[in-house]
């Protein structure tokens, strides 16, 4: 009797303790998850450059870092400032064609550096055959003088590789060449719809259609407000701070994440980027708040980056003007896309510093926590890139599988997976606690 109490109250504890491990989890990925729904509301705006979303996140991000006690690393700031160009869109943005208006950010795009254009104008169709032909095109251009050219660029069979290049030389001169009388260009594919954000503007505006009901060829009018703004130097800045290791020593692990993307295309249409990059933000404020109460071994410096989306710029301006000695960096993680993870993750770099990459596929198979963990070499195409050509060694991950929703309206916070979020961010703890 005794003995059988004695095993039922080690039940007991082993389940306590086991329900206790499943609430602290559950409370990590409610922070996690709070932390992205945060910063993909409409309240943050895109988190670009118009209505001041990055700057709100930016604060956002301080307040987090005040919370986890990490000290400012800018002259008792957490604030780094910097300039940068950008074309916005922050007036009417409005679209019909043959008297049906179109769905902003839905229907169709309006190319990031495009003009301001307003008016009613007539539309001349093209092909994506007649683009291949020069000839076809200049003869085009002197009927349609300073209205819109329709482009039906919908991929045909059996072109030949020729016809292509033909295609993509003719295309690319429609859209930027300053010559031509051109007021406009509607590209019509059945290409998804995929915004970006862009320091310039062109001659002239460029429209991308994708709406299954519109036949190209039927399109004769176009009545348009766009307002577009050029601010060739808007101040925006990155965010950092340090939590101090336990080693006593100057030797440093750095954690980076950028937190802008694209802002908004008018008043009323934002993009979230819930995945790119919230995502990244949540799993670098995670590992604050989770070192803010296990001291790290080694100096942890957190870095949020503005710029990114816009060409690298936050990080570009970090490592020109670095806060700390970026020769005293063991190792940088850059995370971006961190959201879904069904296929596990990709590792950027991996093919530079092979041992550190087989350390994490060795953890991972070790402790059965993500599908896969696969390399990839060099990619300047995140902020981990100016480091890197700084000799600092670092990754660049991002998780890979689940929804297709990127640069666009749709990728939001309440639709986002966190399918390996838990699962990536232990194969990370105990990565950095081996450096």
């Amino acid at each position: 009797m005794i003995h059988s109490r004695k095993y039922i109250n080690k039940l007991l504890l082993a389940a306590t303790l086991l329900c206790s491990g499943q609430a602290g989890l559950a409370q990590d990925m409610n922070y996690a998850r709070s932390i992205i729904k945060t910063l993909a509301s409409p309240a943050y705006k895109g988190r670009g450059y118009f209505g001041d979303g990055a700057k709100k996140a930016s604060e956002f991000i301080a307040a987090e870092f005040r919370k986890a006690a990490l000290l400012p690393l800018n002259n008792g700031s957490y604030y780094q400032d910097f300039n940068l160009s950008v074309n916005t869109f922050p007036g009417k943005v409005d679209v019909a064609l043959n008297g049906q208006k179109l769905t902003t950010a839905e229907d169709y795009l309006v190319a990031a550096n495009s003009p301001a254009c307003a008016g009613k104008f007539k539309v001349y169709p093209l092909t994506r055959a007649d683009l291949a032909n020069t000839a076809k095109v200049i003869e085009m251009l002197d009927q349609v003088g300073e209205n819109f050219l329709m482009i039906d660029n919908r991929s045909i069979q059996d072109e030949s590789k020729e016809q292509k290049t033909a295609v993509a030389q003719n295309l690319e001169a429609l859209k930027s060449d300053p010559d031509l009388k051109l007021k406009g260009l509607i590209i019509f594919s059945t290409d998804k719809l995929t915004w970006t954000t862009l320091r310039t503007q062109g001659p002239r505006i460029v429209l991308q259609v994708n709406k299954p009901a519109i036949v190209p060829a039927t399109i004769n009018q176009i009545e348009l407000n766009v307002e577009a703004k050029l601010v060739p130097d808007y101040t925006t800045r990155n965010v950092a701070g340090m939590i101090k290791g336990s080693s006593k020593t100057d030797s440093t692990v750095v954690i980076t994440a950028h937190f802008d993307h694209l802002g908004m295309l008018g008043k009323d249409v934002y993009f979230p980027g819930a995945n790119d990059n919230a995502s990244g933000v949540s799993m670098m404020l995670s590992f604050g708040k989770h070192f803010s109460m296990q001291q790290p071994k080694y100096n942890t410096v957190f870095l949020a980056f503005s710029g990114e989306e816009i060409g690298v710029l936050g990080s570009k301006a970090f490592v020109e003007n670095p806060l700390i000695d970026l020769n005293k960096i063991r190792f940088l993680v850059n995370f971006d896309l961190a959201g879904t993870g069904e296929e596990g993750i990709k590792v950027v770099n991996a093919t530079v510093h092979t041992e550190k990459y087989q350390q994490l596929v060795k953890l991972n198979e070790e402790h059965k926590l993500l599908k896969k963990v696969e390399p990839r070499g060099e990619a300047c195409n995140s902020d981990h890139c100016y480091f890197h050509e700084k000799g600092v060694p670092s990754f660049f991950i991002y998780t890979q599988g689940g929804i297709s929703a990127y640069h666009d309206i749709y990728d939001r916070a309440e639709t986002l997976p966190l399918t390996a979020f838990p699962q990536f961010f232990k194969l990370m703890d105990k990565f950095f606690g081996q450096l």
